[in-house]
């Protein structure tokens, strides 16, 4: 019989609901000793059962629920279902690439657990205790549905900590037994792009962009185009692709700058029409705006500015000070297209906060598209947090 989580009075609405997040003060006692990542049942303050998750004792998120069913049993079939209903998903949507994501996370009733696919690699991403502990039977399933990838493992992400787990990045499963080569490359809606799945952002590459790269063609045609926060250049080589006269890229890494230029001779693209600039989006849009420089179109995709509710204000004003530098540089007619990432800034605060960055630099704009997550990361309904990318399109 697994451990038994009895919560306080009144802390159960969330789960009827099918949250499937429980809360260190949420709960009011533990009827048991339950090993990290061990399959927990939940209770209410009366006794209700309300379900089964993986058990977390450092983290504050103690139990991330698996499953609202109480006839159903958390063992390797689990996961091999869950995962497969999570392909089916995917397979029903309209993806012009050969890689996606496959699992993503709570969207997909497995938490802490993320998969991308880049052509024949999987890259798993398994944040929690509970992913941890099911990690064999996670890797048995992927070897099942996808018998021509290879596994790797990406699981050097800063949450893990919070969980009372160590960063690991390691190689799962090879054929050869060869690690992942030093590039990838991913077809994409006819592009080509290199994607570094052993050191790269996130699992390697920004797959939840894939449908807003798309959608930047129809502006970039004959535009000079700013990327600020260009990565690898992905939204440079769409914007080119489709006509834009030039494309300047702004990173930090100088890695991520040379893919760039990889994709641009990858996909026959002119390389007098881009520039590469190793400098901080600051300080460039700054220095861009004191020499008097102006962009027809300008991107800003940046990082995840918050990572708690206590931040969130100076975030704000992180992504206030880009959009209003953004607008002073943008020519008359222009176009700008600004993104968050970041979860815990609501789509309506973020409009509110590029809105103030126009006002202030006394370019009142014209939102004209809001842009998304692409399919493949879907949003559910019981689960409002994975919504979390948001872009707006304006034109001023």
């Amino acid at each position: 019989m697994p451990a038994t989580i009895h919560l306080s009075p009144g802390k159960e609405k969330s789960l009827r609901r099918l949250h499937p997040w429980v809360f260190s003060g949420a709960i009011a006692r533990v009827k048991g000793s339950p090993a990290d990542g061990e399959t927990v049942s939940v209770h209410s303050s009366t006794g209700d059962w309300l379900g089964y998750g993986a058990w977390s004792s450092r983290s504050q998120i103690r139990v991330r629920i698996w499953s609202f069913n109480q006839s159903e049993q958390i063992n390797d079939q689990f996961f091999a279902d869950r995962i497969g209903a999570a392909i089916a998903l995917r397979n029903s949507l309209s993806i012009n690439s050969n890689a996606w994501r496959v699992v993503a996370a709570e969207s997909d009733e497995l938490p802490g657990i993320t998969i991308d696919k880049y052509d024949n690699w999987l890259v798993c991403q398994l944040l929690s205790t509970g992913a941890e502990r099911w990690r064999d039977s996670i890797v048995a399933a992927l070897r099942s549905y996808f018998p021509e990838c290879n596994i790797f493992e990406r699981s050097d992400v800063d949450v893990r900590k919070k969980e009372g787990l160590q960063p690991i990045i390691q190689l799962l499963y090879s054929a050869d037994g060869e690690p992942p080569p030093a590039t990838v490359w991913i077809n994409e809606n006819g592009l080509q792009l290199g994607v570094d799945i052993q050191g790269g952002h996130k699992t390697g590459y920004y797959l939840d962009q894939r449908d807003s790269r798309l959608a930047i063609q129809a502006y970039a045609k004959d535009k000079r185009v700013l990327n600020a926060f260009s990565y690898t250049g992905g939204f440079g080589i769409y914007a080119v692709a489709a006509g834009a006269s030039q494309v300047v890229n702004l990173d930090v890494s100088e890695p991520a700058l040379t893919q760039a230029v990889s994709n641009q001779q990858q996909n026959d693209l002119p390389a007098e029409r881009f520039e590469n600039m190793k400098i901080d989006v600051f300080e460039a849009l700054r220095k861009f705006h004191h020499q008097g420089e102006r962009f027809d179109v300008i991107v800003l995709d940046p990082p995840k500015f918050v990572d708690s509710k206590a931040n969130l204000i100076n975030a704000c004003r992180g992504y206030k000070d880009i959009n209003r530098l953004a607008c002073m540089i943008l020519n008359p007619g222009g176009t700008l297209i600004t993104f968050s990432c970041s979860g815990l800034l609501s789509g309506e605060l973020f409009q509110k906060v590029v809105a103030d960055a126009a006002l202030d630099a006394k370019r009142p704009m014209h939102i004209i598209e809001h842009l998304y997550q692409s399919a493949d990361h879907p949003v559910r309904t019981n689960f409002p947090e994975s919504l979390y990318l948001k872009g707006l399109v304006l034109r001023g």
